[in-house]
């Protein structure tokens, strides 16, 4: 009986193990894009770039991480009030994850937004 205790013991942690290395990789990856996003609100808001070539910005962060995110997934908005420029980026994505005998999608909903100077 201890034997069978010990095998479905080391069966759990093992299941417990092969999510972690499914889940963790895209959700790491998002949040160092989010971070990337920030960045690139706050460096293109001051640089006064289109929204065009913001969102081509966020696409070459999109590519760096390998993130399943299309043009169209990608949200800028700008808000303008006298003396300040305020430029908002999100995504919205899903990945799907499969862990032997299940898969599910994580969906992502990563945003940053600069206040102006």
């Amino acid at each position: 009986m201890g034997i069978i205790k010990a095998i479905f013991g080391f069966l759990a942690i093992a299941a417990v193990v092969v999510g972690l290395f499914q889940v963790a990789p895209p959700m790491l990856a998002n949040y160092s894009f989010q971070d990337d996003l920030k960045n690139v609100a706050l460096m293109d808001g001051a640089t006064q770039k289109t929204d065009e070539e913001v969102r081509n910005d966020v696409m070459k962060k999109v590519k760096e991480h390998d993130l399943p995110i299309e043009p169209k997934q990608v949200t800028v908005q700008r808000i303008n009030t006298p003396g300040l420029t305020a430029v908002y980026v999100a995504a919205d994505y899903s990945v799907t994850i499969s862990l032997p005998g299940y898969s599910f999608d994580m969906h992502f909903t990563p945003s940053s937004g600069n206040k102006g100077f």
